[in-house]
């Protein structure tokens, strides 16, 4: 599967168009997290454990949509774009600072079949 975030792929040909694809996915930060999470905040720079989980869900949501791709009959993504954003977010407990909360990506673009010039 080519993927592109641009509308055309340098050196191929756009024969069909096969419709727009997506991938979704939901993750759960959960109160361990949030707890690990916290130490790091303290401490400043980067919370490694939150930097995993948006890699993940990122690669959960492309495999998704190049699944949704390869169903249509498709060889190539173009014009791929990725959303994210935070669902449900709520305290862990009413005398703590830690946030729980929802991680939403979505990988979205439009199934194509080329052809190598």
């Amino acid at each position: 599967m080519i993927l592109a975030t641009t509308k055309k792929i340098p050196g191929y040909k756009i024969i069909e168009y096969r419709g727009l694809v997506m991938g979704v996915t939901v993750r759960s930060r959960g109160y361990f997290g949030a707890w690990c999470a916290s130490f790091q905040t303290c401490a400043g720079g980067e919370i490694s454990q939150y930097t995993a989980q948006l890699l993940e869900t990122r690669n959960e949501a492309l495999n998704r949509m190049v699944a949704d791709a390869y169903a249509r009959g498709a060889n190539a993504i173009i014009g791929i774009k990725f959303d994210n954003d935070e669902l449900g977010s709520k305290k862990a407990s009413s005398n703590s600072n830690m946030t729980i909360a929802n991680n939403a990506t979505i990988a979205v673009g439009t199934a194509v079949i080329v052809q190598k010039l």
